[in-house]
């Protein structure tokens, strides 16, 4: 039994040196590894490779490394690198060849040789700067490895630190408890492994800085503040981050309740809305939250809020309205306005900042304008914002001018009225007449006229008077105003003419047809008519408030002196005259051209006193429409109805000069006015007239009783009637149905003279009256004739020499009334007679 188990193990042995193994006949594999096995080697390290073949002793075989490519054959199955560098990166591999049986393993895989250079320390220092009493720690580092021991110098890289209570170690750490000023300097570190000789590099030292804590500083704006400001404090503790605020009021260790009006956000603390409770002492301290260090406390400082001073902007001159051009000033008072600057702003804008108060705009701008005060130190605001100023700035203005009367009466005096339609303030008026123009001369823009000054400085009132007005005087006339300082002036106005009916010496403009009124789609012929050496006379029209000069082709056509129309239009009406190159006028005559059926024909030219005037009502289809009855009308009254279509005063008076039309059931025509110019009276026609007057006077009061005696006796047919009635139709000056009427239904009992001498009028009416007073006694007692008379005479003033001729300036009258009485005994004829004269007082005579 021994000996079986004996021959199984020889067996077992022969066959195990043999070399055989599961694969007798494959090829053995090379395992190639380095030592040390980190994972990083660093420069100047020893390195291993070693190649491991799994069949036989590392003797049996020879081997083969290889390196990029390059080989070198080893009896020794280890390759050392004592001292590595970066060249010696790279891949690498081994191979075995057997000695005795000459046999090639398998190359081994490729194993990566990565050489790192030494590191650096990193040195870092929290907090840098440090504040005394502090903890102060350095932290040194040389990668991700492990297994790094550090050695800490300081001030200089070979004198180790001294390590104390105050100064320890732990790994890759330095703490210095309690930090001083000694702790200052320059620090160093560097790391070792210990097991491998490897020390790192040592970088460039770290200072640290150990000073004193700080002082909070505490600044305040605005201060003082105004109710309702905004007050911002400020808290400094230097220029370190990280630092929180804690803010006290009235005492150190009275901390500020935050509510919606103070607020804190960062460094800051917001006091909105300020109020007079705000007002005390302010303390602020700093703390840094990772780190428990508190700075001193600051100083305090005190906060008044007081109220803000009023500003006031006005607007000087202080005129309604402001127009292109021109300049004007605002100005801010301000209350305590000592070390400020005002500030003009335009809509919220800033336009202008002085230290004066005054901003002058030439030339004025739109805007809303306001106004503060900013202190001078810091530009913060001081005062309230100031009302505010609406500048509306208005193109130029154009004056506009009025001549009243714009037709001239001899002797009498013509205004002149100037104005700015926007505005009626500061004005001074400049007035002027037109000349033809003449270039150098102040001139109208559309240079149609030349302008000449009526008074050098013009005038503070609005009115400027000709007095009296002449010939002399009919043209052209414009104004304008200007204002302030510098003077600035509005446009000019639109020329405004004197015009005269009266025909002129030198020219005389004619109308053909010869009137003032003309239908439409007719021809009328305008000519100037040069009655002595004038040359230049030109056609002048004005209408619809602008004058037009010349004969152009949109108004006629000139042939010689005549302007002709050959088709008149309604725009065709307006004024005319002649005007020559030397500033000179002719009459003028105010043309109206009607689209309607009646026209008015009427003189185109003053009537003299004691002279016929007819005015003729024409209708535009005269030929096939008989003249119908006609009425005339003068200043808007009925004065008289004709069937001839015409009516004649035989001798016009100035009484009789107005304006006039006539009316028809075919229409009315346009109003013309009828000029009638007085003749002067000499001496001898004075006493003339008063003589005559004294003796008309007495015959008129004769004739009233003579009157009075005939109704009184009531004698029908009587030598009364024959002699003051004849019995004829009469004409009237009332309404012709009333005239009928008082004709039908009464006797010839009402009778209406006018008696005529010279200038002087007498009326003479006797009216029958039908009123009862007594209705019941009438009828009880019958009829009763009363004759009632009233005298009323008017004696003139001796000063006045003249005597007009206007009734109602020197009017005798003369009233009867009859009515019907009765008295308790029955019929009763009563006459009655009341005489009134009047006298003018005398008055004293101016010396």
């Amino acid at each position: 039994m021994e000996h079986t188990l004996l021959c199984l193990l020889l067996l077992l042995s022969t066959h195990i040196y043999s070399g055989h193994s599961e694969d007798d006949d494959g090829k053995a594999k090379a395992v190639l590894t380095i030592y040390p096995t980190s994972s990083q080697i660093f420069s100047g390290e020893s390195v291993t490779l070693r190649c491991n073949i799994q069949r036989g002793e590392v003797t049996d075989w020879e081997y083969t490394w290889r390196k990029d490519d390059v080989d070198t054959i080893s009896r020794n199955h280890e390759y050392e690198i004592s001292e590595v560098n970066i060249s010696d990166n790279g891949n690498y591999w081994c191979l075995g060849k057997h000695i005795d049986q000459k046999k090639h393993s398998e190359w081994s895989d490729a194993v990566r040789l990565t050489v790192t250079a030494l590191p650096e320390t990193t040195l870092t220092v929290n907090p840098d700067p440090a504040y005394n009493g502090e903890t102060v720690t350095l932290t040194c580092s040389v990668g991700s490895d492990s297994g790094w021991s550090y050695t800490w110098y300081k001030d200089n890289s070979n004198k180790v630190v001294t390590l104390s209570s105050r100064h320890t170690t732990t790994e890759a750490t330095f703490t210095i408890s309690r930090a001083a000023e000694s702790d200052q300097g320059l620090y160093w570190c560097q790391g070792e492994i210990q097991s491998r000789s490897i020390s790192s590099i040592i970088r460039d030292p770290v200072t640290i800085t150990v000073k004193a804590l700080p002082k909070a500083t505490l600044t305040i704006t605005p201060n003082p503040a105004y109710n309702g400001e905004t007050v911002t404090l400020t808290c400094s503790v230097g220029s370190d981050s990280g630092w929180r605020y804690t803010w006290y009021k009235d005492n150190t260790k009275k901390v500020v309740t935050l509510s919606g009006r103070h607020t804190t956000t960062g460094a800051t603390f917001t006091i909105s809305r300020a109020a007079e409770s705000d007002q005390g002492l302010y303390w602020c301290q700093g703390e840094i939250q990772s780190r428990p260090i508190s700075s001193i406390i600051s100083d305090p400082v005190t906060i008044t809020v007081k109220e803000r001073p009023v500003a006031v902007l006005t607007l000087q001159p202080n005129w309604s309205q402001i127009f292109s051009g021109e300049t004007v000033t605002l100005r801010c008072d301000i209350q305590g306005g000592e070390e400020i600057e005002y500030a003009f702003y335009n809509r919220g804008k800033s336009v202008y900042t002085k230290t004066e108060p005054e901003y002058r705009i030439s030339p004025a701008k739109n805007g809303l304008y306001t106004c503060e005060g900013l202190q001078k130190t810091n530009g913060l605001k001081h005062s309230q914002t100031s009302n505010a100023i609406q500048l509306t700035v208005l193109d130029k203005p154009q004056a506009v001018l009025s001549v009243s009367p714009q037709w001239l009466n001899p002797g009498d005096s013509v205004t002149l009225s100037c104005g700015v339609k926007e505005s009626s303030t500061g004005w001074r008026f400049f007035w002027y007449r037109t000349v033809p123009y003449t270039a150098g001369l102040l001139s109208l823009s559309d240079r149609s006229y030349s302008v000449e000054p009526l008074s050098g400085s013009g005038t503070s009132e609005d009115s400027y008077t000709l007095i009296p007005a002449g010939p002399s005087h009919t043209g052209g006339y414009v104004c304008r105003a200007g204002r302030g300082d510098p003077v600035y002036d509005t446009l000019y106005s639109e020329p405004q003419f004197l015009w005269s009916g009266d025909l002129q010496p030198s020219v005389s403009f004619k109308i053909r047809p010869n009137r003032t009124q003309h239908f439409t789609s007719t021809s009328l012929s305008l000519s100037c008519e040069e009655k002595r050496n004038s040359t230049g006379w030109r056609l002048k029209r004005y209408r619809e408030k602008a004058v037009e000069s010349e004969c152009v082709s949109n108004w006629g056509s000139i042939a010689g002196s005549t302007c002709t129309i050959r088709s008149t239009r309604k725009k065709d009406s307006g004024v005319y005259w002649c005007e020559s190159g030397s500033g000179e006028y002719s009459n003028a005559v105010n043309i109206t051209v009607n689209v309607g059926t009646l026209i008015l024909e009427s003189p185109p030219y003053p009537i003299t006193e004691g002279e016929s005037m007819t005015l003729s009502c024409t209708n535009r289809y005269q030929e096939t429409n008989p003249n119908p009855k006609v009425d005339f009308y003068k200043d808007g009254v009925l004065i008289r109805n004709e069937t001839t279509g015409e009516m004649t005063i035989p001798a016009v008076s100035k009484s009789d000069e107005g304006s006039y039309k006539c009316k028809s059931n075919e229409g009315e025509s346009p109003e013309s006015w009828v000029t009638v110019r007085g003749v002067t009276p000499g001496p001898s026609t004075s006493v003339l007239v008063g003589v005559v007057v004294g003796l008309v006077v007495p015959g008129v009061l004769l004739a009233i009783l003579l009157v009075l005696l005939c109704r009184y006796k009531k004698a029908g047919g009587s030598c009364c009637n024959r002699i003051f009635w004849p019995p004829q139709p009469q004409r009237t000056n009332l309404d012709p149905q009333q005239d009928q009427g008082s004709t039908q239904g009464q006797a010839t009992d009402a009778v209406y003279t006018r008696l005529q001498h010279g200038g002087a009028n007498i009326y003479d009416t006797i009216t029958p009256s039908d009123s009862n007073d007594n209705d019941a006694g009438a009828a009880t007692a019958g009829p009763s004739e009363v004759m009632y008379a009233k005298i009323q005479l008017k004696k003139l003033d001796k000063k006045k020499k003249k005597m007009t001729a206007d009734p109602k300036e020197n009017p005798v009258y003369s009233e009867v009334k009859t009515g019907k009485t009765t008295a308790a005994t029955g019929l009763v004829d009563v006459t009655y007679a009341e005489v009134d004269l009047k006298q003018k007082d005398k008055t004293k005579k101016k010396k």
